[in-house]
């Protein structure tokens, strides 16, 4: 998987993740996110990170 292909589906995941979440993301930079809605966010990532290897260690 090149750079760019692995780069595009973190941006894609982090993109499903927000709005999970219920926030509004813009392609690019989101400087205007607050440290709240930026957390939840990575929090919810990281909750289908640990999901989706649980998944595939059973």
């Amino acid at each position: 998987m090149s750079k760019n292909t692995r780069k595009a589906a973190l941006e894609q995941f982090k993109m499903e993740a927000a709005k999970e979440v219920g926030v509004s993301l813009d392609q690019g930079y989101n400087g205007s996110l607050t440290s709240k809605q930026a957390g939840s966010i990575g929090g919810q990532m990281v909750k289908k990170m640990i999901e989706s290897y649980e998944n595939q260690h059973k």
